[in-house]
């Protein structure tokens, strides 16, 4: 690799989230007790993948979302969701989602008393929430009795943690919740040198491991790049949305001119992605499989 290149990649994106959170489950073992507010004793001690929940392998045409599903050793649910973009459907289809997972409890035969509780954490990388007041970074929504407040029922449970607001208090903590927060806010492409409260820590140190661009093919760097291509796209396009206030009709012709403006910077990201792929040796068909290409395209490059 050259000198220049960065040595990290961004832990936000879809591959490397998935590498690090969805293929090592001491490592989102690790994420959950550290983030979520388990009851006291009820610790998470092992972790079992629910391999046939899985999400399209690009989740940016839609949402996205990247999330992993689990379940724990005793029983209970777990989903970890990194949400690029905020929009008014994820909190309603992080709720679906939750309760999805809790109502299949019974699709193996279980009585209502073994069903075990369900926790979604939202890891949300854009401004959620606009309470008056600071309300810190994370938000807890359970089911509550509006006449009696303190009955709170944590069957069901949706923990957002907006990552933009959170600020280290302690930049020297070896606490394991804010060791996290700072892997997930700190480590991105931009990244030269990690700090020694990060390295030290066993879990942090092998997810900086996974996180490495020297460990990701040429294949892998396309995907990551088309990945981002598009939630650069997405966030440019939502944040003049917000801010111009456009009306419906203008949103449609924006819309249609994002679309095929993005078509046109896609098309130019993937001929580049070729003709680097063709000085390394890479054949015709294998370039066109992996980027789409037609072979006419990448023979004139």
């Amino acid at each position: 690799m050259h000198s220049t290149m960065s040595k990290y990649l961004n832990p936000k994106v879809d591959l490397t989230f998935k590498k690090v959170f969805g293929e090592h489950p001491n490592l989102v073992k690790s994420l959950l007790n550290a983030l979520l507010p388990l009851p006291e004793g009820m610790e998470i001690v092992s972790v079992e993948y629910l391999t046939n929940e899985t999400i399209p392998d690009n989740p940016a045409k839609k949402l996205s979302i990247v999330d992993v599903r689990c379940t724990d050793n005793y029983g209970r649910g777990f989903i970890v969701e990194m949400q690029s973009l905020w929009n008014g459907e994820f909190f309603s289809r992080t709720l679906y989602n939750v309760a999805s997972m809790y109502s299949k409890q019974l699709d193996k035969g279980s009585s209502f008393e073994r069903l075990r509780e369900v926790y979604a954490l939202a890891l949300v990388n854009d401004d959620a929430f606009d309470y008056e007041g600071d309300d810190g970074y994370m938000q807890e929504f359970y089911i509550t009795n509006k006449n009696h407040p303190d009955d709170i029922r944590k069957e069901l449970a949706l923990i957002f943690v907006e990552l933009p607001k959170y600020k280290p208090a302690d930049r020297g903590s070896r606490a394991i919740k804010e060791l996290w927060l700072r892997f997930l806010t700190e480590i991105d492409e931009s990244t030269q040198s990690v700090d020694e409260a990060l390295t030290e820590n066993p879990e942090i140190s092998e997810a900086l491991e996974i996180v490495q661009r020297s460990a990701y093919s040429d294949g892998d760097l396309y995907k990551y790049n088309d990945y981002r291509l598009e939630i650069m796209t997405q966030r440019n396009a939502m944040i003049r949305e917000r801010s111009e206030g456009f009306t419906e009709g203008e949103k449609k012709g924006l819309a249609e001119g994002r679309a095929e403006g993005f078509a046109e910077g896609k098309r130019k990201a993937k001929l580049a992605t070729a003709s680097k792929m063709l000085s390394k040796g890479f054949s015709i068909d294998e370039i066109s499989e992996m980027t789409g290409l037609a072979p006419e395209e990448i023979t004139i490059l």
